[in-house]
């Protein structure tokens, strides 16, 4: 397969190459990902564990003094040339912390250990490292991916090229941010890399409730190639009675159905508790894991899969503790009844025992089990809204805002100040890029989708006032320019 272009014109490569990027994942699904080169006996696991490692930095106009003008650089950036103030003082230790497993994992391999990562990268993150110069952190996760010696112990999970929260980010866009990511990095790390990911990792671990937004969510995921979702276990709850989840480190299937009768699943990996990067830094997941024993499973013998995903470079106990506690648990696991194990490579372990998506416990998400009991699949998204408003006024925690990790904050309440001109920004794109049928490699659709899917990072929501919003404003002002003044169509 040809190589794609890492930058075109100057704009990450996040659009345009669609053929080649379907075939690549499709070549990829034709062959287990992890299985023959697994070192695990499976036979021999009385449970095991994953962690991933989430990584982001958004993109802001602070490359000079006038807002309208300063060029859009990452936010590492702008901490590296102002450290003297707040916790800019971290930028170095960030940028290592995005580099660190291109030099644990080698180590430990030398060692003759068996080292596990699930890695999540969002694109804006990606576009500032090389953007910056950083091409060291970059050729080291690279070395991890590619080196045929060492691509078993990494993970690497899909996501929203900037980091968008699903719940509040229209569907058609979303479905642009899952592509311009696996454009952005077969790109960067290669076509074949790319057809070896099959998980997804969403934003803030973000689920729609809604059920026309979650059936758009999975289906998007299902159509982009994706083979599991990582999911929060506080999002979901049991088709069969509404309840939380009974066996959490199993997997599950996440089935969302539509106002008009559609239906999609996918698997669901649970991650369980809430956001606590202690439960990562200190290895929590491996721990919990060590207490545990095989399960039953379609009248086989299961081990269970403790999974945490966290922010990989945030606060101190992972700055500081998680490198000493990583190193430790994977030199005491190696070769063990508990060993550390993809989620990928668990689910083909599982496949290679007869063991299939049908045979886990089907899931919803949460509060849906209440609509499905007054309203049947099919009768159209007009009487859906009616039971959703009816639900609403009988019980005031009733919501179709979505959940996430923290589960206390609505990704759509408070934040109308800046979702407006997200959603100006959106709707123009759709009228002047979408419909009329602008082409993905048309360098002015390039440049609109860059200013778009940067303005949708979830960080413009979540600080929700002040320089934040002024940020996300402006990079919409900039992507409505682009649409207005650039593109040309024949309409």
């Amino acid at each position: 397969m040809k190589a794609l272009q890492e930058y075109i014109d100057g704009i990450p490569n996040i659009s345009g190459s669609d053929k080649e990027v379907s075939q690549a994942i499709a070549e990829g699904k034709k062959k287990p990902v992890f299985l023959r080169e697994s070192a695990v006996d499976f036979s021999a696991v009385n449970a095991t564990c994953a962690i991933a490692l989430h990584m982001h930095q958004p993109l802001i106009p602070a490359g000079g003094g006038d807002l309208r003008t300063a060029e859009i650089i990452s936010n590492l950036k702008y901490m590296f040339d102002n450290q003297g103030f707040g916790d800019n003082h971290n930028a170095p230790v960030f940028l290592w912390c995005y580099k660190r497993m291109g030099e644990f994992i080698p180590q430990l391999s030398q060692e003759g250990k068996d080292p596990r990562v699930m890695l999540e990268y969002s694109g804006t993150l990606l576009h500032g490292l090389r953007q910056m110069g950083a091409s060291d952190v970059i050729d080291a996760l690279k070395k991890i991916t590619c080196d045929p010696g060492l691509r078993r112990c990494v993970e690497w999970l899909g996501c929203p090229w900037g980091h968008a929260v699903a719940p509040s980010t229209p569907v058609q866009d979303y479905r642009l941010h899952v592509k311009a990511w696996q454009h952005h990095f077969a790109a960067m790390f290669g076509l074949e890399a790319l057809g070896r990911v099959r998980g997804f990792s969403p934003s803030e671990m973000a689920l729609p409730n809604h059920p026309d937004v979650a059936y758009e969510y999975v289906k998007t995921l299902k159509d982009c190639g994706f083979e599991w979702v990582l999911v929060q276990e506080h999002t979901v709850e049991q088709l069969s009675n509404g309840q939380g989840l009974q066996r959490k480190h199993i997997p599950h299937r996440l089935v969302c159905c539509n106002s008009k009768g559609d239906s999609v699943s996918i698997i669901a990996i649970i991650k369980t508790q809430g956001s606590d990067t202690k439960l990562v830094a200190q290895m929590q997941p491996y721990y919990e894991a060590k207490s545990l024993s095989a399960w039953e499973l379609a009248g086989k013998r299961v081990p269970p899969l403790v999974t945490q995903i966290a922010d990989g470079e945030n606060g101190g106990v992972m700055m500081n503790e998680f490198p000493g506690k990583y190193m430790d648990s994977v030199r005491e696991s190696s070769g063990s009844s508990t060993p550390f194990l993809n989620a990928t490579e668990y689910l083909e372990h599982l496949a290679a025992m007869g063991i299939t998506e049908k045979d886990f416990p089907e899931i919803i998400p949460l509060f849906q089990k209440r609509i499905w009991d007054r309203f049947t699949p099919g009768n159209g998204p007009e009487k859906l809204g009616k039971v959703i408003e009816t639900l609403k006024k009988e019980d005031g925690r009733f919501n179709m805002d979505g959940g996430s990790w923290t589960n206390n904050i609505s990704w759509v309440k408070g934040y109308e100040n800046v979702l407006g001109p997200m959603e100006k920004a959106s709707s123009l794109f759709y009228e002047k890029v979408i419909k009329p049928g602008i082409p993905p490699d048309d360098p002015a659709y390039r440049k609109a989708l860059f200013f778009l899917l940067t303005s949708q990072t979830s960080c413009y929501r979540y600080w929700g006032q002040g320089q934040w919003t002024d940020y996300g404003q402006e990079i919409c002002r900039r992507c409505m320019d682009v649409i207005n003044y650039d593109v040309k169509t024949n309409k």
